[in-house]
């Protein structure tokens, strides 16, 4: 009896979810087209932490060298790297010397993380009014800063941060990448990101804007006074998802953020293999959590009841030719298949790999234990030769 409530529990589940990315399809539009007619004046700093980039700057500079906006400066700063980042970097300043600023990093103090630390560095070094903080494993489209500051000025935007189009290559990339981009647009609704949910208690309202604010560090931009009025990154100088706490530290200070689909500006690829993903997401995969332990186990079940249980009875109901099962049970495996699907083509990826949804959850569940573990044990995970 407990599998039938479980499974009717996930349709109800996933009927809700299904709700909220049909609200986020509208909700989290492409970057602002950019007019013959407009133009503007406000000048943009682009502003690049670099670390052992060997392997990816070069790609984001060069995309940045052809961008269709005039007003505009680059400043790279290389964070203490190991490689030839800076080598590189500077056969880019050789060609255009008035465009690229090349930073060496100040040695990172003990109460700053690497990255929030070098963009804090990258904020005071430049002068631009808007600040735009990309990765470097980033590439931009020649319109991008363009269509970033027209979607500014068009929103009334204090901060912004942008969602790139994922490239996704290898088996597990396809895999687990759009399962997390799942989790945000199934559970998050995206225009309270923005705006104070109408449903809340009025006194509730401005407490609660924090909760709902999301970023992505691969690309956050700032008016600069919005930068400046939120103490810049001092305010997340030890936040493993420091792009998130900035989002919540703007929302808690009364600024507008807006998010946006970039998906045909800018793209990005974070790992090249099943073991970078690992170790990438599980720098920061408890902070997502709120650092507690007891909501990590909570969502872990709620994850496998949701995402992998309908498979796993399905399965079972099969293979044992139970009906009612098997009637109960596909219900939530084809509206998760069908979400799965359709953000496959929302984002441009291979909707093949939906059916891989279980190996997913499984994953993710795998990566939830290790965390727990490395909570009991002080376990620190290394990141760029630094631990975090």
């Amino acid at each position: 009896m407990i599998l039938y409530w479980l499974l009717t529990f996930s349709v109800i589940f996933l009927f809700i979810t299904s709700v909220i990315m049909l609200r986020n399809r509208r909700q989290l539009p492409l970057l602002d087209p950019v007019s013959g007619q407009w133009s503007s004046l406000k000048k943009v700093s682009v502003c690049i932490p670099a670390r052992n980039e060997e392997r990816n700057i070069a790609t984001l500079l060069e995309s940045l060298m052809h961008q269709t906006y005039t007003n505009y400066d680059i400043h790279l700063l290389d964070d203490d790297s190991e490689d030839r980042t800076g080598e590189i970097a500077e056969l880019f300043r050789e060609r255009q010397p008035e465009l690229l600023n090349i930073h060496k990093g100040l040695p990172k103090p003990a109460e700053w993380l690497g990255k929030s630390w070098a963009c804090q560095q990258l904020g005071e070094l430049s002068d631009g009014e808007i600040i735009l903080f990309l990765d470097a494993d980033t590439r931009l489209e020649k319109e991008t800063l363009a269509r970033i500051v027209h979607s500014m000025e068009t929103t009334g935007a204090e901060m912004i941060t942008v969602w790139p189009y994922q490239i996704l290559k290898t088996f597990w990339e396809q895999t687990v990448l759009p399962f997390v981009y799942y989790a945000l647009v199934s559970l998050l609704p995206v225009d309270y990101t923005y705006k104070d949910p109408g449903w809340l208690p009025a006194r509730l309202r401005k407490p609660m804007r924090p909760a709902f604010a999301v970023a992505n560090g691969q690309c956050i931009g700032f008016l600069r006074t919005a930068y400046e009025e939120i103490g810049g990154h001092t305010r997340v100088k030890m936040s493993v998802l420091e792009d998130v706490q900035l989002a919540r530290e703007a929302r808690k200070s009364g600024l507008t953020l807006r998010m946006f689909n970039g998906t045909d500006a800018i793209s990005c690829r974070m790992y090249r293999n099943e073991s970078e993903l690992f170790n990438g997401l599980r720098k920061n995969f408890l902070a997502a959590f709120q650092n507690s332990v007891p909501l990590l186990v909570g969502i872990g079940f709620l994850l496998l009841v949701i995402h992998l249980l309908p498979f796993l009875v399905l399965a079972a109901a099969l293979l044992r030719g139970n009906a009612s099962l098997f009637t109960a049970s596909v219900s939530p495996v084809l509206l998760l298949l069908l979400h799965r699907i359709w953000l496959a083509r929302w984002f441009g990826w291979d909707p093949l790999y939906a059916f891989t949804h279980p190996l997913g959850a499984l994953w993710i569940s795998r990566l939830g234990v290790v965390k727990i573990r490395d909570a009991f044990t002080g376990y620190r995970p290394v990141w760029k030769n630094r631990k975090v």
